[in-house]
């Protein structure tokens, strides 16, 4: 199944072109105009595997977006793009479980193969979370 994802940007047509492409690849893309929105999108639909969002945005910007999407989501992954990028901006953001950061422009092979990386990354944790569960379950049962 491939990669339902969230693309979050304040510049509309780059969302709506990246949207566009990575679409035509055969994913799922939603896409969300600031940090806030996002936040929001994500409060009321919890199928997105995969974010990719700006750092620089007005309102909440990407980095403290971040932070509220791993505190309310932790198995989403989130992959950072920026044309602003710093050392001390890339710390911070995988510090704060960002998955990976990409420069802007970023070449949509590259995107692509980073948001496989990130999807493979999220399947393994929930696989590994339905095993837990599943093993709790049977010694429970003294199967």
């Amino acid at each position: 199944m491939p990669a339902n994802i969230l693309l979050v940007d304040d510049e509309q047509g780059f969302v709506e072109t990246l949207a566009k492409r990575v679409a035509n690849r055969g994913l799922t893309v939603h896409t969300a105009m600031s940090g806030q929105e996002a936040i929001d999108f994500l409060a009321g639909n919890h199928s997105v595997d995969v974010v990719v969002m700006d750092v620089k945005m007005p309102g909440i910007d990407g980095t403290e977006a971040l932070k509220l999407i791993k505190n309310a989501h932790p198995l989403v992954e989130v992959i950072m793009l920026t044309g602003h990028a710093t050392v001390e901006s890339a710390i911070e953001g995988m510090k704060s479980g960002a998955f990976d950061y990409l420069m802007k422009p970023a070449e949509l092979e590259d995107l692509l193969a980073k948001v496989n990386e990130a999807y493979d990354k999220k399947q393994t944790h929930e696989t590994k979370i339905l095993e837990a569960r599943a093993r709790h379950i049977v010694l429970r049962r003294g199967d």
